[in-house]
C-alpha cells in the first residue's frame, strides 16, 4: 500500500511540466505548495486551490524562506517534486563559463539546496519521496548541448547517492527521464542560446536550429510525465528510474547497446 503522503511541492510550477503535475497533484487531494519566480503564471493554479510562493531557485534567501514557510504551515512536504530547470544551449568553446556557471545553479545546485532545507521533516516523519525531473539527456548526449547534459548527468549521480543516504530513514528518491515534450522547445534553445556570431561551429548551429524551428522535434504532451510522478507516489517501492516521452525509452535503449564510437555517428548522422 502506497504511503499516506498529504503535502506536496512543486518547483518551476509556472508552465509545461511542472504546472501539469501541479494540477494532478491538486486533483489527487494534496494541500499543493508551487514556485516559480513568475507568480502571475501560476494563477491557474491559485484558482485551483495550490499556494503558490515566489522563489528563484538560484536565490538562497528565496530558498529558504520557501522551506521555512512549509514547516511552519505544513511540518514539512511528503513529496518533493525538483522540477525547475532550462537547458543552455551552445558551443562549449563559445559559452562563457558564468553562464554554464548559473546552468549549474539552476538544475542542480539550486534544488540540492532546498532538498537539503526539507530532508529534516522528511527524516522527522520516517517518510517522504523526493521526485528529481533529469532527462534523458543524462544518459546520452548531443552536441551543443554541453553544459545541459553536464548538469543531467551530475543529477542522475547526485540522486543515486542521496537515495542510498535516505532509503534508512524511510525516503525514497526517484530520477524521472523525459523524453522529448511538448513544452516549447524550439523556443527554448532560441532564447538560451550562446552567442556564436561568427562561430567555428556555425555549421553545427544552423543545423540544429533547424531540426528545432523545423518542428522535427515533436514532443510528448507534458501530461505523460505527470502520469509517471503519480505512479511513483501511488507506489509502496516506486522505481528508482522512469522514462518517458518521445524518444526517451529508445535514445536510452540505443546507448545502452551500442559503443561510444557508434553511438557519436549516430547523434552526428542528425545534424548533416
Amino acid at each position: 500500500m502506497a504511503r499516506p503522503y498529504k503535502t506536496a511541492l512543486v518547483t518551476g510550477a509556472s508552465s509545461g511540466m511542472g504546472k501539469d503535475i501541479a494540477h494532478r497533484l491538486l486533483k489527487e487531494g494534496f494541500t499543493t505548495y508551487v514556485a516559480a519566480r513568475s507568480t502571475d503564471k501560476m494563477a491557474d493554479l491559485a484558482e485551483a486551490g495550490a499556494i503558490v510562493l515566489e522563489m528563484d531557485i538560484t536565490k538562497d534567501d528565496q530558498i529558504t524562506a520557501t522551506a521555512a514557510r512549509i514547516h511552519a504551515e505544513t511540518g514539512g512536504v511528503d513529496v518533493l517534486v525538483n522540477n525547475a530547470g532550462y537547458g543552455q544551449y551552445g558551443p562549449v568553446e563559445d559559452t562563457p563559463i558564468d553562464t554554464a556557471r548559473y546552468q549549474f545553479e539552476v538544475n542542480l545546485f539550486g534544488l540540492a539546496r532546498l532538498t537539503q532545507l526539507l530532508l529534516p521533516d522528511m527524516r522527522e516523519k520516517k517518510q517522504g519521496l523526493i521526485v528529481n525531473i533529469s532527462s534523458m539527456g543524462g544518459k546520452i548526449y548531443t552536441p551543443l548541448g554541453a553544459w545541459y547534459h553536464a548538469t543531467k548527468h551530475a543529477l542522475e549521480g547526485w540522486s543515486d547517492c542521496l537515495r542510498l543516504e535516505l532509503k534508512p530513514h524511510g525516503i525514497d528518491v526517484v530520477i524521472v527521464e523525459p523524453g522529448l515534450i511538448d513544452t516549447g522547445f524550439a523556443g527554448a534553445v532560441s532564447s538560451n542560446f550562446s552567442q556564436t556570431e561568427g562561430s567555428a561551429y556555425a555549421t553545427l548551429i544552423g543545423a540544429l536550429m533547424k531540426s528545432a524551428e523545423g518542428g522535427s522535434l515533436r514532443g510528448s504532451p507534458p501530461s505523460v510525465i505527470s502520469d509517471v510522478v503519480l505512479k511513483a507516489i501511488r507506489a509502496d517501492r516506486p522505481r528508482t528510474r522512469y522514462a518517458a516521452g518521445s524518444m526517451a525509452r529508445p535514445s536510452l535503449f540505443l546507448r545502452w547497446l551500442v559503443s561510444d564510437r557508434m553511438f557519436d555517428r549516430i547523434i552526428m548522422s542528425q545534424f548533416t
